[in-house]
């Protein structure tokens, strides 16, 4: 399958990197009478706000493999490992049958997926969105604590469990060493050495990574995260220069050479430097933008029980490890290093990063949103 890299919609989290549950049980059974949807025994799977809920861990097991599907939307197999995390819960749960849908669509089509398909076996069961999107839908969730809840920090996660941050890292400028010259910092791809060879990662407008590249340029250029109009004011002057390049990146156009150069997170543009030897990998110092995305379970799920299991895996110890391994920041890194859990080989790969974090807040992706609603397209043509 083409990753394509424009999947995200919506700003991303406002974090630094470096760095009472309820029982809804179903009435008993009389005679034949069926038990509600979404329950499992006399546990309303549905309203589960932990696994204990369940009577424990196996308890949820036994309740997700009875519904024997998982539904997930928006999971590129190159983005952030999910290949290898799919493919690592379907091995240790096979009963359970998992679905991926529209792998390449954005934080917005998952949300409008869920409201289209909203009472349908084939609507999604878990979200994995952008800031923007996440934080505006939050009445979709449903709240749930996973058992590693105490690992996380209270800024990462809803105190009732409606959303969970899940992994992150830094805005980057990826390019291939053998086609132009190594960047020095986001003002040098003004340099007619890039003509023609400046790809963002989508429409900064829809996209999450293309919106925190927007945010990377406005910080760099002497602006902030939450006022893009020098971030905007940049991508103008690339256009105008010819170095822009109106070319949503993917996996194939950076090893053709199509797009030499993709402004994308680090952990997706590190990923490509397998597939091509010379593509290299630079966080701008003087514009560090830290971003997570936010995990969450839809509350008209069709397999509720499956997805509350899911949301166990990709906490444990297995998932954030294999998060990292795609070059991504689990959110309980620092935990699990303290722990001696967590996988140093693939946190010593992770790329170098100097300077000073910024961590956009949900006011800087609103008014961000707001002003590239506006300004963006005018800007670059």
């Amino acid at each position: 399958m083409t990753h394509t890299f424009t999947r995200r919609a919506g700003a991303l989290a406002l974090v630094g990197i470096a760095a009472a549950t309820v029982v809804a049980c179903s009435p008993p059974a009389e005679d034949d009478t069926p038990a509600p949807a979404g329950s499992s025994g006399a546990v309303d799977a549905s309203t589960a706000t932990s696994a204990e809920d369940f009577g424990g861990l196996e308890g949820l097991v036994t309740a997700a493999k009875a519904e024997g599907r998982l539904n997930v939307i928006a999971l590129p197999p190159d983005w952030a490992n999910y290949g290898e995390i799919i493919k690592a819960f379907q091995a240790k749960y096979p009963e359970i049958t998992v679905t991926s849908d529209q792998p390449d669509a954005s934080s917005a089509d998952e949300i409008a997926t869920a409201e289209r398909l909203k009472g349908q076996d084939g609507a999604p069961d878990v979200f994995d969105l952008g800031a923007a999107v996440a934080l505006a839908n939050t009445d979709m969730y449903a709240p749930y604590k996973v058992a590693t809840w105490d690992d996380i920090a209270p800024d990462l996660k809803d105190p009732d469990g409606k959303w969970v941050n899940d992994y992150g890292g830094y805005m980057s400028i990826g390019y291939d060493s053998a086609k132009v010259p190594a960047p020095t910092a986001v003002a040098d791809l003004l340099k007619a050495d890039y003509k023609g060879k400046v790809a963002l990662n989508g429409n900064p407008t829809e996209a999450g990574a293309a919106f925190a590249g927007v945010q990377m340029a406005s910080i760099a250029q002497g602006g902030t995260a939450g006022d893009l109009t020098k971030g905007v004011e940049f991508f103008g002057q690339l256009a105008d220069a010819g170095n822009f390049l109106p070319v949503d990146p993917t996996p194939a156009t950076v090893e053709s050479g199509q797009t030499p150069l993709v402004i994308d997170w680090d952990y997706l543009n590190a990923s490509l430097s397998a597939k091509l030897p010379t593509w290299e990998v630079m966080v701008p110092k003087e514009a560090v933008v830290a971003g997570f995305y936010y995990q969450a379970i839809n509350a008209d799920a069709p397999n509720p029980a499956a997805a509350r299991l899911w949301q166990e895996f990709l906490y444990s110890d297995e998932g954030q490890n294999l998060w990292l391994k795609g070059g991504a920041r689990p959110v309980r890194f620092e935990a699990m290093k303290i722990a001696g859990t967590l996988d140093t080989a693939a946190a010593e790969a992770l790329p170098p990063v100097e300077g000073t974090p910024v961590n956009p807040t949900q006011a800087d992706a609103e008014s961000g949103k707001a002003y590239l609603a506006e300004n963006w397209a005018n800007a670059v043509g």
